[in-house]
């Protein structure tokens, strides 16, 4: 069996721009489907597949850690997080079609079955963009959290806290502490929270500021309090908050999570199978910080597919704990793929579908072609002007 060719579809879906790969063969009908999103770097994605292809043609798409290692070693050049994108929506694909060719879902082939369903949480909104981004005020967040738990599930994340630098007023301290507050008192104990800082607090004294405000509401973690590459200070704040701290999606492949992990800069890893290098990858990550005594949250706002990669992967990796998910990001999300099992809130079950087991409608994927992704980041601005992480 031989690669014949690599094409990328995108698919505009608001704030990103889903890239989807299909991984083609010389066996009639017998193709595999991965994703390769990276909001605001879809067209160098695109390209870096471009570029990836003839690495490929002509290779065993059911050798993948040797695809893998072509991919990643005979280009000379490392890949930042735009190439290994790309390996990881091609990586994904060569999975699909292995599946496909034994007959067996992906998850047999990561290592078999260690629970019975994966554990899911979502976002304000459902993973709508403004609800997920624009929830400031604590009416706001209450009713929205609400929604989410009223559609069923136990669990939600949101993202309240204000674009900082490296001091924390003492108001904005004061918002996010009654935010937080509020919603626990609306969705009452049982009700996972979460809280992703998103990197905002440019100092750890800003973040513990923060962090020792929300802390009697008994979040189950908080998400990025500092930038992913202040490994030093994010150790520094895990080691000292009474909230457990997780990070990592920003972090690329093993060796970038090998030195957060040995500082213990975590006390939950969140890798995303798309950026890091594709599920084995995803795999020897999670091996090193089930070592380390490190449980997974894995990152996941993306498309469908990553959504069923994810699950694949949850459902044969004993130390993931929860799976993001983002299933509302557009009104048609359903349209796009068909997906292996029927998602529940909170709950996805175990596939049994040969490979990722999706059928995908490049015809719903067609009316909705490549444009500009919203540039929301662009509103991660101080009022005198500084330019702040989004």
């Amino acid at each position: 069996m031989k690669i014949t060719a690599i094409k990328a579809l995108v698919c505009n879906a608001e704030m990103r721009n889903w890239v989807f790969v299909r991984v083609e063969t010389d066996e009639p009908g017998l193709f595999g489907w991965g994703e390769a999103t990276l909001e605001w770097k879809t067209r160098a994605v695109v390209g870096a597949l471009q570029d990836l292809e003839a690495l490929l043609i002509g290779q065993d798409p059911r050798n993948v850690e040797q695809c893998y290692q072509i991919l990643t070693r005979h280009g000379f050049w490392r890949l930042g997080v735009e190439g290994m994108s790309a390996v990881s929506g091609i990586e994904i694909a060569l999975w699909d079609i292995l599946g496909k060719s034994l007959g067996v879902p992906v998850w047999r082939l990561l290592g078999g079955q260690v629970r019975d369903y994966l554990r899911t949480y979502t976002h304000l909104g459902l993973g709508d963009m403004k609800a997920v981004y624009e929830s400031g005020s604590a009416d706001t967040i209450v009713e929205r959290g609400r929604i989410v738990t009223q559609a069923g599930y136990d669990a939600v994340k949101v993202v309240c806290i204000p674009y900082t630098h490296y001091v924390s007023p003492a108001k904005a301290v004061d918002s996010v502490a009654n935010m937080v507050g509020a919603l626990r008192e609306a969705v009452g104990p049982d009700i996972d929270i979460m809280v992703d800082f998103h990197g905002r607090p440019a100092s750890v004294n800003a973040a513990m500021d923060y962090l020792m405000a929300i802390e009697p509401a008994r979040i189950m973690f908080a998400e990025e309090p500092v930038p992913p590459e202040d490994v030093a200070g994010l150790a520094h704040i895990t080691a000292r908050s009474a909230i457990p701290i997780a990070s990592g999606e920003r972090l690329i492949g093993r060796r970038e999570f090998t030195q957060s992990i040995a500082a213990r800069a975590f006390n939950i890893a969140q890798p995303d199978i798309c950026h890091t290098g594709g599920l084995l990858e995803t795999k020897k990550i999670a091996a090193l910080a089930e070592t380390a005594g490190i449980g997974l949250a894995p990152h996941n706002p993306l498309g469908p597919i990553a959504g069923v990669a994810a699950l694949h992967f949850g459902i044969s990796t004993p130390n993931v704990i929860i799976q993001e998910e983002m299933s509302g990001a557009v009104a048609w999300y359903d349209d796009v793929v068909t997906w292996p099992i029927d998602r529940k809130p909170g709950r996805w079950d175990v596939p049994d579908l040969p490979g990722l087991g999706v059928t995908v409608n490049e015809d719903v994927i067609a009316r909705h072609p490549f444009k500009q992704e919203v540039l929301h980041a662009r509103n991660a601005v101080m009022p005198d002007g500084t330019v702040v992480d989004w």
